[in-house]
Protein backbone atom coordinates (compact mmCIF):
# COMPACT_ATOMS: atom_id res chain seq x y z
CA UNK A 1 0.00 0.00 0.00
CA UNK A 2 1.41 3.71 -1.39
CA UNK A 3 0.58 6.73 0.91
CA UNK A 4 1.33 10.29 -0.20
CA UNK A 5 3.22 11.81 2.50
CA UNK A 6 4.64 15.02 0.77
CA UNK A 7 5.59 17.06 -1.94
CA UNK A 8 9.12 16.54 -2.85
CA UNK A 9 9.29 20.58 -2.35
CA UNK A 10 8.58 19.66 1.11
CA UNK A 11 11.69 17.61 1.85
CA UNK A 12 14.45 20.01 2.26
CA UNK A 13 18.36 18.54 2.60
CA UNK A 14 19.87 17.98 5.76
CA UNK A 15 17.52 17.12 7.97
CA UNK A 16 14.76 14.56 8.66
CA UNK A 17 10.61 15.08 8.12
CA UNK A 18 8.52 12.99 10.57
CA UNK A 19 5.18 11.82 9.17
CA UNK A 20 3.22 9.06 10.94
CA UNK A 21 1.82 6.43 8.63
CA UNK A 22 -1.20 4.62 10.49
CA UNK A 23 0.56 2.89 12.99
CA UNK A 24 3.93 3.79 11.72
CA UNK A 25 6.18 6.90 12.14
CA UNK A 26 8.29 7.38 9.54
CA UNK A 27 11.50 9.70 8.89
CA UNK A 28 12.60 11.07 5.55
CA UNK A 29 15.95 12.30 3.76
CA UNK A 30 16.68 14.06 1.07
CA UNK A 31 20.55 13.09 0.27
CA UNK A 32 21.94 14.60 -2.96
CA UNK A 33 18.27 14.81 -4.81
CA UNK A 34 17.47 11.41 -3.54
CA UNK A 35 14.44 10.53 -0.79
CA UNK A 36 15.06 7.98 1.46
CA UNK A 37 12.48 6.22 4.39
CA UNK A 38 13.65 4.99 7.41
CA UNK A 39 11.38 4.16 10.63
CA UNK A 40 11.69 6.86 13.08
CA UNK A 41 12.38 4.81 15.93
CA UNK A 42 16.09 3.72 17.04
CA UNK A 43 16.35 0.13 17.55
CA UNK A 44 18.37 0.63 21.27
CA UNK A 45 15.40 2.49 22.99
CA UNK A 46 12.80 4.17 20.84
CA UNK A 47 14.74 7.82 20.33
CA UNK A 48 13.38 9.68 17.14
CA UNK A 49 15.95 9.46 14.44
CA UNK A 50 15.00 12.51 12.67
CA UNK A 51 15.39 14.38 15.24
CA UNK A 52 19.86 13.16 15.03
CA UNK A 53 22.47 14.67 13.31
CA UNK A 54 22.12 13.71 9.47
CA UNK A 55 25.88 13.58 8.09
CA UNK A 56 26.19 12.40 4.13
CA UNK A 57 23.72 9.21 4.15
CA UNK A 58 24.27 8.61 8.12
CA UNK A 59 22.04 9.42 10.58
CA UNK A 60 22.61 9.77 14.45
CA UNK A 61 20.45 8.83 17.68
CA UNK A 62 20.18 12.08 19.53
CA UNK A 63 19.82 9.82 22.54
CA UNK A 64 22.83 7.32 22.93
CA UNK A 65 24.73 8.01 19.86
CA UNK A 66 23.72 4.93 17.89
CA UNK A 67 24.21 5.61 14.00
CA UNK A 68 22.39 4.37 10.67
CA UNK A 69 22.44 4.26 7.29
CA UNK A 70 19.07 6.08 5.95
CA UNK A 71 19.49 4.11 2.78
CA UNK A 72 19.73 0.91 4.00
CA UNK A 73 18.94 0.84 7.56
CA UNK A 74 22.44 -0.85 8.89
CA UNK A 75 23.56 -0.14 12.19
CA UNK A 76 26.69 1.60 11.61
CA UNK A 77 27.28 1.57 15.46
CA UNK A 78 26.42 1.01 18.53
CA UNK A 79 24.54 0.95 21.36
CA UNK A 80 21.71 -0.17 18.51
CA UNK A 81 21.54 -4.07 17.92
CA UNK A 82 19.53 -4.41 15.00
CA UNK A 83 18.58 -2.30 11.98
CA UNK A 84 15.98 0.00 11.69
CA UNK A 85 12.84 -0.70 8.64
CA UNK A 86 13.35 1.01 5.28
CA UNK A 87 10.16 1.51 3.17
CA UNK A 88 10.69 1.99 -0.64
CA UNK A 89 9.91 5.87 -2.45
CA UNK A 90 7.70 6.63 -5.16
CA UNK A 91 8.17 10.48 -6.35
CA UNK A 92 5.28 10.84 -8.88
CA UNK A 93 4.54 14.52 -10.30
CA UNK A 94 6.01 16.25 -7.49
CA UNK A 95 4.70 13.98 -5.06
CA UNK A 96 6.39 11.28 -2.42
CA UNK A 97 4.75 8.41 -2.12
CA UNK A 98 6.31 5.40 0.91
CA UNK A 99 5.26 1.99 0.27
CA UNK A 100 4.34 0.90 3.74
CA UNK A 101 5.47 -2.27 3.62
CA UNK A 102 9.06 -2.08 4.41
CA UNK A 103 11.81 -3.36 1.97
Amino acid sequence: MEVKVARVSDITPGKGHVRQLEDVRVALFNIDGTLYCIEDVCSHDDGPLAEGELEGNVIQCPRHGARFNVATGAVLSMPAPTPVRTFRVKIEAGDVFVQLEPR
